[in-house]
């Protein structure tokens, strides 16, 4: 049997503005597709500071979304090539 070794490039920033983080995610594929998404978290008022938890928050949400849409690009490409209607990939 034959091994390959693929890898994907996954870029996350973030941005905060005060009770506010907001992440941009980014995977680049192998064949050069680019799936992006967001994310976000809002700290209660009266939560303590933590920049580091809001990152957290953020990124897990842009990074579920990411994997949404990558589930959904994989259950087209499977309906395309096999010219039939599939049952929905789901999480």
């Amino acid at each position: 049997m034959m091994h390959t070794t693929v890898g994907w490039h996954v870029e996350l920033e973030f941005k905060e503005d005060g009770r506010r983080t907001d992440a941009a995610a980014l995977v680049r594929l192998p064949d050069g597709t680019e799936v992006r998404a967001h994310g976000h978290a809002v700290r209660h008022t009266i939560d303590s500071d933590q920049p580091r938890v809001g990152e957290e928050i953020a990124g897990a949400r842009a990074l579920n979304e990411i994997a949404m849409r990558l589930l959904t690009k994989a259950h087209t490409e499977i309906d395309e090539a096999s010219g039939r209607t599939s049952h929905p990939i789901n999480v």
